[in-house]
């Protein structure tokens, strides 16, 4: 699959642009705040329905318009489709090929995107939720059926917590327990298969970007020992006093340990970027070997943070992915950025973008 043009309305600074992309890689260089990362948030959400920067549709939406709209027109197998996703005051529209998209699911699926920023370290240093969704990612795109169980279990999650919240009689809580056990154990069960074929990969690639195996343990949201019925009981005064769950899949949490030791507590912030990305590549072999590739990889200014020497280890693992890349860069001229040879090269300055190769 590939991304063959792109087009777009108001997205950031940008007012418009028709931009015919390479299959394989596609380098987009200028100065700070040209445009280059606005780019690149517009192709994921093409894929995603949001930004990779910020949750909030509407900051995406170019100053004084009401509406930014991205099309992209994809080489698929078998046949070539048209992809187009609308955001603005009556919220997300998505289409392909004219027919409705039922939601973001979908769009994962017809255009499945990643993405390494200059943020990316916030997935070691942050909270869970972030963790949990790179992990229910990469389970959605090997067991398609995952969604299904996700969203059952978010549903009843929230008439759980609505009964709690409520101050409601037990057994009109309660009555919740079934449905959340069921889809819950599934959830677990699910991410727990995906982290032992995921884990080779990331240990491997954390042995090849870092010198130190990167290994993921699975905190699953409750004891590992007790089963989420029990746990549920066991928990049910305090969700009574506190007025929400407090165990489940909803809580679970990557551990993430680099050679033994937890990751924030032994790497430095560049160090934390290469590990995250570590992951997130694994990840991407991973699927690509489940027969759920991703289409394209967005790398925004991937020499933020980095010495020489691991820059050019990221590049050298991202270049062997078979995959479409976009890449940023302040300077198209960077030593590094030798190894992409034959690239689509675009300039972008103050919104406007030209291809030049």
């Amino acid at each position: 699959m590939a991304l063959e043009r792109l087009q777009l309305e108001n997205v950031r600074c940008i007012q418009a642009a028709d931009l015919v992309l390479d299959a394989r890689r596609n380098l987009i260089y200028g100065a700070n705040a040209s445009g280059k990362t606005s780019l690149l948030e517009a192709i994921y959400f093409l894929g995603r329905a949001r930004s990779f920067r910020a949750a909030k549709g509407e900051t995406l939406i170019r100053a004084g318009a009401d509406r930014l709209i991205t099309t992209g027109h994809l080489r698929r197998p078998h046949r070539q489709s048209v992809l187009g996703v609308g955001y603005g005051r009556a919220g997300l529209e998505a289409r392909v090929d004219g027919r409705a998209v039922a939601g973001a699911a979908e769009l994962a699926t017809i255009f499945p995107v990643q993405a390494i920023d200059p943020e990316l370290h916030q997935l070691i240093e942050e909270g869970p939720q972030q963790r949990r969704r790179f992990l229910d990612w990469g389970v959605f795109h090997v067991e398609p059926s995952f969604v299904d169980t996700w969203q059952r279990f978010q549903r009843t999650l929230r008439q759980r917590n609505a009964a709690l919240r409520a101050r409601s009689p037990a057994d009109l809580v309660r009555v919740w327990d079934g449905e959340l056990i069921e889809a819950g154990t599934r959830i677990a069960a699910a991410r727990q298969r995906y982290l032992e074929i995921l884990n080779p990969q990331v240990r491997s690639m954390g042995e090849r970007l870092l010198g130190h195996p990167v290994d993921l343990h699975l905190a699953q949201g409750w004891a590992a020992e007790r089963s989420l019925q029990d746990a549920l009981d066991r928990s049910w005064t305090r969700d009574n006093e506190r007025g929400i769950t407090q165990v489940g899949p909803h809580r679970a949490d990557l551990q993430i340990r680099v050679d033994g030791q937890l990751a924030r507590e032994r790497v430095s912030r560049g160090q934390q970027k290469l590990v995250a990305a570590a992951m997130l590549l694994g990840q991407l072999r991973c699927d690509s070997e489940q027969g759920s590739s991703t289409a394209a990889l967005l790398v925004d200014d991937p020499a933020a943070e980095l010495d020489a020497a691991s820059l050019d280890k990221l590049l050298a693992e991202i270049l062997a992915l078979p995959l479409q890349l976009f890449i940023t860069a302040l300077d198209h001229g960077h030593a590094a950025l030798e190894r992409l040879g034959a690239a689509a090269r675009f300039h972008v300055e103050h919104g406007n973008l030209t291809r030049l190769i």
